[in-house]
């Protein structure tokens, strides 16, 4: 197969640890074609969506790729596309989506779905799910916000565009700077955020659980926050341990799969603290490398043949 991976670019991404490398790694061991793409080269005309695509030679260590041949292609000369590019969901994002979509309907094959992505914002896709969900509330007033900490007491307050545990709080009924943190999410109630009530569940760790072509990997990455810190996001700081799924982590992860899969999801990491389902994301999911180490389960292989099952 043809591959084209929409990256970050190539210099910023860190071998030993990144889920698009080890994607490529595991396409180039099949002998199939990668080709990298930068989201800005992104262009329409005539009615084709080209992209600047650079092909890539892919090998093990640190200095993990050469680069061959580049120059402009259709993206629906490749059998599949894959969008692995960090927010912020930004408009420019959006605008990505967008031009993926009309790619999409030019006969190519975007993973994950543009409109999927873009139907799905991470933290908002929960109330989809409400059964799931901890207690949730999504407000711009800071009356509605300040009510619901008074009532729960102890609550997670974050942004809708946020990722790697960016601009979380947590919140108290009796924290000193509770308004300024309402104030400075909100914008002083221009901006809409999402306010979760505080699951003690999290020192447990914060499960990342993955789904791939509508089936559940077995295994989830549980990410511990550092000492001093209740994020467990591994960008801020947390230590990831594999482990097997626990009962409700799998009827989770199973109850969504299939709705998911059907929207064009390909790719989903599911975020799970105890026995709540916390955050959905469709943009760029982690956790293959953290869980091929230390279970022996490769991830990465099970993502090649989810792939050539959808394309071949």
């Amino acid at each position: 197969m043809k591959l084209a991976f929409i990256l970050d670019p190539l210099p910023s991404l860190k071998a030993y640890k990144d889920s698009s490398i080890a994607m490529m790694r595991a396409a180039a061991r099949r002998g199939h074609e990668v080709h990298a793409v930068m989201r800005e080269t992104l262009s329409w005309r005539d009615g084709t969506v080209r992209a600047g695509a650079t092909r890539l030679e892919i090998r093990e260590g640190d200095d993990w790729y050469s680069e061959s041949e580049s120059g402009v292609a259709a993206l629906k000369n490749f059998d599949a596309v894959l969008m692995r590019q960090d927010p912020p969901f930004d408009l420019e994002y959006v605008a990505a989506t967008w031009l993926l979509a009309r790619a999409e309907a030019g006969g190519a094959r975007i993973l994950n779905r543009p409109g999927a992505i873009r139907d799905h914002n991470e933290k908002l896709a929960i109330c989809e799910f409400p059964r799931f969900a901890p207690p949730t509330l999504v407000a711009r007033d800071p009356a509605d916000i300040q009510a619901f900490i008074a009532e729960l007491g102890d609550v997670v307050l974050k942004p809708l565009d946020g990722m790697g545990g960016s601009r979380i709080f947590r919140v108290r009924r009796d924290d000193p700077n509770r308004n300024v943190i309402i104030e400075t999410l909100t914008q002083d109630g221009t901006q809409t955020i999402m306010a979760q009530a505080w699951l003690p569940g999290v020192s447990d760790g914060d499960k990342r659980v993955l789904l791939i072509g509508g089936k559940v990997v077995p295994y989830c990455l549980a990410r511990y926050p550092k000492a001093g810190e209740f994020r467990g996001n591994l960008a801020a700081g947390g230590t990831g341990i594999a482990r097997p799924l626990s009962e409700r982590d799998r009827e989770i992860a199973e109850t969504l799969a299939p709705a998911l899969s059907a929207r064009g999801l390909f790719l989903v990491g599911l975020d799970i603290i105890g026995e709540h389902l916390t955050e959905i994301n469709v943009t760029s999911p982690t956790c293959f490398v953290e869980i091929t180490q230390q279970t022996g389960f490769d991830v990465a292989g099970m993502f090649m043949d989810m792939l050539e099952q959808e394309c071949l």
